[in-house]
Order: structure tokens, then sequence, then C-alpha cells
């Protein structure tokens, strides 16, 4: 498993939209909120636009997208 790197919430919030599909359904003060389809699930996952997420923000970030941290690396 590698390490999660130090990023914004802009960063993460590309990333998933870029590369796993999410779109972005509303925004309440500095937290997206970014959706998906999936297996004909609805996921979603809200992102806090900070300069730096806490690394266990961004693991409850990915986790609330089913995303494993070894694959959001991939993509960075």
């Amino acid at each position: 498993m590698h390490k999660l790197p130090q990023m914004s919430g802009e960063e993460v919030t590309a990333v998933l939209m870029r590369h796993f599909g999410f779109v972005q359904v509303s925004q309440r003060g500095s937290h997206v909120k970014l959706r998906r389809m999936r297996e004909g699930k609805i996921i979603t996952t809200i992102v806090p636009l900070h300069k730096e997420l806490a690394l266990g923000t961004l693991r409850g970030i990915l986790e609330l997208a089913g995303i494993e941290p070894d694959e959001f690396i991939k993509f960075i």
C-alpha cells in the first residue's frame, strides 16, 4: 500500500471527476457533493475545498467513494 500524498480539496475533486466519473451535484459553503452511478447504485462523497486535507479526511472521502487508496494514487 502506498502512502497518500498531501492534497487540496480542489485537487482531489479534479481526480475524482476526471478519472472516476464523479460529477458535482451541489456545493454548500466550502464542501462539494460529488456523485456517480456504479453497478446500479448511486455513490456520493463530500469533499471539503480546503488548501490541505488531513490524511484521515482523504481516506474517508475515498471510502465513501468506494475507491481504494492504491487505485486513487495511480491517477495523481
